[in-house]
């Protein structure tokens, strides 16, 4: 298996993040959709997790999701 056939795992920071386990994606952690690196804007230092869009990390961290 190579790294772009699993989820990356990474630790999120203020303005930007870093790659403990290398991939080429990871899930958003409301819909479980996988979002390319490259594709990742949105996400929470609190909670360590990515979202798909500012919709579902509004949604998310305003606890509708």
């Amino acid at each position: 298996m190579n790294s772009g056939d699993r989820a990356a795992t990474l630790l999120f920071g203020p303005n930007s993040f870093r790659v403990i386990r290398p991939g080429h994606f990871v899930l958003c952690a409301v819909t479980g959709e996988a979002i390319a690196l490259e594709a990742l804007r949105y996400w929470s230092v609190e909670r360590q997790e990515a979202y798909a869009t500012p919709e579902i990390a509004t949604s998310r961290l305003t606890g509708g999701a």
